[in-house]
Order: C-alpha cells, then sequence, then structure tokens
C-alpha cells in the first residue's frame, strides 16, 4: 500500500456546492477510516467574506451532508476533524494577486509541518483553470524542488476536441504533466475498477475477451432523474457531452484496452489510450445516420405524477434540440474486436438508475440443442456499476425431467454479500490516490483529447437542424429506434433495480 505523506489540500471554489457535498464528507471519511497522514489540514480558497469559524460551521457542523456522522460521534472527535480545515478569502476575483494566499499557505505549513506538499483542487468553472494555475505559478506555488505540489480538475474537461486542447495547453505552461489530476469520479467506483481485475486476474475470462468468443458489447447508464435544476447548464451539454465522452468512453476504454505490462498507472493510462485511438470514428453522414440516435424526453404522467418534459424544464430552451437520450453504435479497429459491435446508450428519466455492461458471448459454432431456442438465450456476462454491484452471469442448464430442455439460470456475485464490505465513495478513493500520488483512475491530456476526437465528429453532426431528436415519454426506456441499432433479434436489456432482474417493463399512464 503507498505511503501517504503529510500535506496540504487547498480548494478553489470551497465555498460551493461541491465542496460541502463530496469534498468535505470523503475527507471525512477518510478521517474516520485512519487513512489521512499524521499532519494533514484543508485550506479553502474562494470568493466569500467567511473566517475559519464559518467556513468550519457550514461545511461541517452545520452540514446536512455530514449530518448524520456528527449526531453520532463525540464532540471531541467532530472538533478535532474539522480544526484541520481553514479558510482564505480571494477578494473579489480569482484572476488576481495570490501573494497573500501564498503567506496563508507558507504558515498554515510552517505551524502543522505538512513538508510543502500541496494538492490544489480546482472546484471551479473550466474556464478559470489557466488563471488560477498562472497565479498559483507566479506565487511560486508550483514550484516542486521542495516538496511535492498537485492539481486536481473537475469535469467537464472542455467543450470540444479543440477547447480541451486549449485546457491541457493551458495548464501544461505551469505544471507538468504527471502533476495535473483530472478527476473523473467514475473511475472510482468500486465495480468499475473491477472491470480490469474481471478481465485480467481471472483465466475463465481473459482468454474469452475478444472476436472470437464475443459477440457484442452493450453499455446502458440510466438515470430516473431528469435535469432538475441543472437545465441552464445541461441545455449546453446534453448527454453526449454529459455523459458519453467522459464517464462512459472510459468505461469503454477499460474493456477494450489491452494487458498492460504491469499495474502500474502509466502502463494501464498507456494502454487507456491506445484503446481510445482505435475506436473507429465516424465522419461520412450515412454512418452517423445508421449508428447514432438522440432523443429527448417528453411530458407522462408516471405513478399518478405529471412529469414535465424536457422543453418544461426551468433554463432550457422553448425550441431545443439538446438530446437527453443518446444511443451510440461503434467498432473498434484492431484484431481483438474486429467487426464487433459496442453500444453504449445514456439518458435521462429512464424507469430505474441504472449503470451496467453486459458482454454477450456468441452461441455455439455447433448447436447441438438448437431446437431449444438456445440461440435467443446467449451466455452474458453483466457487470453492475451501480446499484446493487456486482457481476452476474447468464448460462444455460438442463430443466429437470425428461428430455434436454434448456433454461437460462444465474450465477451471481453482490459487493453487499462481502463480510467487509465498505466501499469506499467514488470522491473519497480517488481523493486518496491523489494523496499517494497514484494516477491510475486519473485521465491523461491524451486520453481527454482522444475521447473527444471520436465525439466531436456525431456532435457536429447532430448539431444540424435536419438530424431527428426523437421523443419519448419521461419514465420509458427511450425511443423505440434506439433498438434498431442492435443486429438481428438482439435489443438492449433493460434492467431492473436489482442486479438479477429480467428485462424490466414500465406503465405510462
Amino acid at each position: 500500500m503507498n505511503k501517504t505523506e503529510n500535506q496540504m489540500l487547498i480548494i478553489f471554489g470551497a465555498s460551493g456546492d461541491l465542496t460541502a457535498r463530496k469534498l468535505i464528507p470523503a475527507i471525512y471519511d477518510l478521517y474516520k477510516g485512519k487513512h489521512l497522514p499524521e499532519n494533514f489540514i484543508v485550506l479553502g480558497a474562494s470568493r466569500s467574506n467567511i473566517t475559519d469559524k464559518e467556513f468550519r460551521n457550514k461545511v461541517v457542523h452545520e452540514s446536512a451532508f455530514l449530518a448524520d456522522d456528527v449526531s453520532k460521534e463525540e464532540n471531541n472527535y467532530i472538533n478535532e476533524f474539522s480544526d484541520k480545515l481553514f479558510y482564505e478569502d480571494l477578494g473579489d476575483d480569482y484572476d488576481t494577486d495570490y501573494d497573500r494566499l501564498s503567506k496563508r499557505i507558507s504558515d498554515l505549513n510552517s505551524k502543522y509541518n505538512t513538508n510543502n506538499n500541496y494538492i490544489f483542487y480546482l472546484s471551479t468553472p473550466p474556464s478559470l483553470y489557466e488563471a488560477i494555475a498562472k497565479n498559483l505559478c507566479d506565487a511560486g506555488l508550483t514550484d516542486e524542488s521542495d516538496g511535492w505540489k498537485r492539481i486536481i480538475v473537475e469535469k467537464p474537461f472542455g467543450y470540444s476536441l479543440e477547447t480541451a486542447k486549449d485546457l491541457n495547453t493551458g495548464l501544461q505552461k505551469y505544471f507538468k504533466e504527471k502533476q495535473i489530476y483530472r478527476i473523473d469520479h467514475y473511475l472510482g467506483k468500486e465495480t468499475v475498477q473491477n472491470l480490469l481485475v474481471t478481465r485480467f486476474a481471472n483465466s475463465i475470462f481473459e482468454p474469452l475477451w475478444n472476436r472470437n468468443y464475443i459477440h457484442h458489447i452493450e453499455i446502458t447508464n440510466a438515470e430516473t432523474v431528469g435535469v432538475e435544476k441543472r437545465g441552464g447548464y445541461y441545455d449546453k451539454s446534453g448527454a453526449l457531452r454529459d455523459m458519453f465522452q467522459s464517464h462512459l468512453l472510459q468505461i469503454v476504454s477499460l474493456i477494450v484496452m489491452e494487458p498492460p505490462i504491469n499495474s502500474t498507472a502509466e502502463e494501464i493510462r498507456n494502454e487507456k489510450v491506445k484503446a481510445l485511438k482505435s475506436l473507429r470514428i465516424m465522419r461520412d453522414e450515412e454512418s452517423l445516420y445508421t449508428n447514432t440516435v438522440k432523443g429527448q424526453y417528453v411530458a407522462s404522467k408516471i405513478d399518478g405524477k405529471e412529469v414535465k418534459g424536457y422543453r418544461e424544464e426551468d433554463g432550457v430552451n422553448a425550441d431545443s434540440r439538446t438530446e437527453t437520450f443518446a444511443a451510440i453504435k461503434f467498432f473498434v479497429d484492431n484484431w481483438r474486436w474486429k467487426d464487433i459491435p459496442f453500444y453504449v446508450r445514456t439518458a435521462k428519466c429512464m424507469p430505474t438508475k441504472v449503470t451496467e455492461v453486459v458482454i454477450h458471448f456468441k452461441t455455439p459454432h455447433h448447436q447441438v440443442y438448437k431446437d431449444q431456442d438456445i440461440a435467443n438465450m446467449d451466455n452474458k456476462l453483466i457487470i453492475r456499476i451501480q446499484p446493487d454491484e456486482g457481476i452476474l452471469v447468464k448460462f444455460g442448464v438442463k430443466v429437470p425431467g425428461q428430455g434436454f430442455k434448456v433454461e437460462r439460470a444465474n450465477l451471481d456475485f453482490q459487493y453487499s454479500s462481502l463480510v467487509d464490505s465498505n466501499i469506499m465513495d467514488a470522491y473519497e478513493r480517488l481523493l486518496l490516490d491523489a494523496m499517494q500520488g497514484d494516477a491510475t483512475l486519473y485521465a491523461r491530456a491524451d486520453e481527454v483529447e482522444a475521447a473527444w476526437a471520436f465525439v466531436d465528429p456525431i456532435l457536429d453532426y447532430w448539431a444540424d437542424k435536419n438530424v431527428k431528436t426523437y421523443g419519448y415519454s419521461a419514465g420509458t426506456w427511450g425511443p423505440e429506434n434506439a433498438d434498431q441499432l442492435l443486429e438481428g433479434d438482439h435489443g438492449f436489456r433493460n434492467p431492473g433495480p436489482r442486479l438479477t432482474d429480467e428485462s424490466g417493463f414500465c406503465e405510462i399512464n
């Protein structure tokens, strides 16, 4: 296990929602789990004029996100944690002189012996990344001659390939690439990481992980909620930018990648980049028309409750063509995956909140039991990322009695069944990795750019007003023609809340 050295975490945008909702609870869990080093403190920095005490009250003592933890523990224990938190007001603008901030960091570093090791967490809009990086550099806070310096940046990392390149260039002027950690909370999920273990640590799967044995692969990411209060942001983003380009292509890279030489961060990331660069980019209109479907939820009634359509949401243009549903079929141009289709869909207002990967294996070449319709009962490996995290294998068994009637059975494993099932929250795991200098689960510059290179032509095509945006009732599994992307009699698996649920259904009243 890597050692966590003494250090200071400086959070820009510390008065914002992410700090109270995710970052401080994750740091508290690390504190509770005894994962923090002996000398560790947090310095919040933003434009709000508040004191250390007011900051501690906001994110710990009076925080709705830590209320349960605070109520269960002794005051001394909570105070010991909150005493690690400090705050510095940056004034009216992030793009300003950081001399005062530098002096505060230096004073805290001397007092609490954090050994000049600093992580700068940018919980700010991406438009501020370069300005903050420059000001940190000008203040001498990026210099690694005494202690290491790292910077974590949140998604969205770019709006297109061009803007992603600009962001990378802007950060790399002031930080070396090895200092930059681009966070994608999806990679912090235990079951996403387990994709690597499932593939490379099991001889029952590794030899089958190729075009000779796999028929097709599908990935579903579904959310039951609409855009809620994010209408203004979402209408400029859409499902393809919000989920597919980042989270889902990261999952694709773990499925597609070749075995790395070893388990070090750089070797794993090298193979992920190769995987993303091997995706066949669709540039011609015919391919884009045939292999992509965009949709948008419309008003309906679910469980007797009226649900607004996307265009009726606050902050959304009344004539918006922004997609809340995206389904993409694509291929990978390498030996392992030649001619094997991948199907990925992501959507809002679905019947079930779920993210899962389904590996469909080919039917046996010589079908002894073809009269049993076993061709339509293909073997599946289902890796559930959320909820009810686990792995499910579907295979054929003989029904007891005369003859050879074949039925599909389940072999499943759930993380909740483990004796020690204390699974780290995604931010908890990713923060600890950054504290230890492990970049395995963080995206590299060329990784981000390779993902955008694949997505950009789809976005350009969808921007054409002649491209249809299909409506689907809120609470259903999306436009019917999305299933037409799949070859033959196959369709998307519509999962239920539990891993072992068969294809789900929905009712619209």
